[in-house]
């Protein structure tokens, strides 16, 4: 799998997941991930199918967070998996209409642990601190994030407080060729602005 930039993972936003998505689409964001973790699996699939609609025909790939199952019921280009998920090649096994499988890790051991497993793309966080989960990963910073995405053979992708333009610079300055977004995307009222300006620090305009 290629290099994508900026990949966007949608958890609440606040324009809607709809309108968030439509806006990853105008920009030319490459991945998106629907994030619905306390939700009921019908609404996640009702939503991801929404998205789908939206994205079909599109150069952005719809990925369903944690699901293959779900993922693979609302024809979604792909999952992604956490450390206790079911592993890659068992959802390889059980869903092949996913062409995209990702894997979360947080530390080296995990990253290169991860290689064996053959992911489309792993994830690598988080980077600076994030409320975004329950119970947090601890952080890695930017070094030991390095590490970590020399030491993969797929895309790494940056994660976890990527809150500003200046955090983005520094992660392409480090070398990250991608990176994923949550708040400063999902909070915002112009999902499509915030999404150019990150877009911008990176440098990596489509």
């Amino acid at each position: 799998m290629e290099d994508f930039g900026l990949y966007l993972v949608m958890t609440n936003p606040a324009v809607g997941y709809l309108r968030c998505c439509e806006a990853a689409v105008k920009a030319g964001v490459r991945m998106v991930q629907l994030r619905m973790k306390d939700s009921p699996r019908a609404e996640v699939v009702s939503v991801a199918r929404e998205l789908r609609k939206v994205t079909a025909g599109t150069a952005t790939r719809l990925i369903v967070n944690d699901d293959p199952a779900a993922a693979a019921e609302a024809e979604a280009d792909g999952v992604h998996v956490g450390q206790t998920d079911m592993p890659v090649a068992e959802v390889r096994r059980l869903f092949p209409s996913l062409g995209i499988v990702g894997k979360s890790t947080h530390s080296l051991a995990q990253a290169v642990a991860a290689q064996d497993e053959s992911p489309d793309y792993i994830g690598v966080g988080p980077v600076w601190a994030t409320p975004t989960k329950k119970i947090p990963d601890p952080t890695l910073g930017v070094d030991a994030a390095v590490q970590m995405m020399r030491a993969s053979r797929c895309p790494a992708v940056a994660i976890g407080g990527v809150t500003d333009v200046d955090r983005v610079a520094e992660l392409a300055a480090a070398g990250f060729a991608n990176f994923a977004i949550v708040r400063a995307v999902c909070g915002s009222d112009d999902p499509y602005a915030a999404i150019v300006r990150l877009q911008k620090a990176f440098g990596r305009l489509p």
